[in-house]
């Protein structure tokens, strides 16, 4: 069982995620924002530009992952907590796992697309937290996703 003062970590650094799937939704892409912690310290946040780079991999996630890798100067990210507001897909989660990365904090799991319909995808070290404002990640996506029926 976490710490009340990792959870506080855990939710502070979901807060900044969160606010990323915001500034997402505002540019018309699906929200989700990421958050890259090593040390106590972000080295690198992102939230998906698929739209606006016109890149089916300009996911959160591999933005976050890329920016934090030239920060470190490391393809590695053993070291790091990497935070998003959903799930991660199958292509980010083979991206997580060949980083190494630490921890994965996700918001809300993807009942459709999410790594974990298919097994367990990250690296075997890799610690795994979910739920960290769930319902405000959510609440969020389903917002999304309503507008654009509606637009269509």
């Amino acid at each position: 069982m976490p710490s009340q003062n990792q959870r506080n970590e855990d939710l502070k650094y979901m807060e900044l995620a969160y606010h990323l799937a915001l500034q997402a939704y505002a540019e018309g892409e699906i929200p989700v924002g990421a958050v890259v912690v090593a040390q106590n310290k972000i080295i690198a946040k992102a939230y998906n530009q698929t739209e606006k780079l016109q890149d089916v991999t300009a996911h959160a996630e591999m933005l976050a992952i890329t920016a934090a890798a030239n920060h470190l100067g490391s393809k590695y990210l053993t070291n790091c907590t990497f935070y998003v507001t959903l799930e991660p897909c199958v292509m980010c989660a083979g991206a997580l796992a060949w980083s190494q990365i630490a921890k994965l904090v996700f918001a809300t799991p993807d009942l459709h697309r999410g790594f974990s319909k298919y097994g367990h995808l990250l690296h075997p070290k890799t610690q795994i937290v979910s739920g960290i404002m769930q319902q405000e990640a959510e609440t969020l996506l389903k917002k999304f996703f309503a507008e654009m029926r509606e637009k269509n």
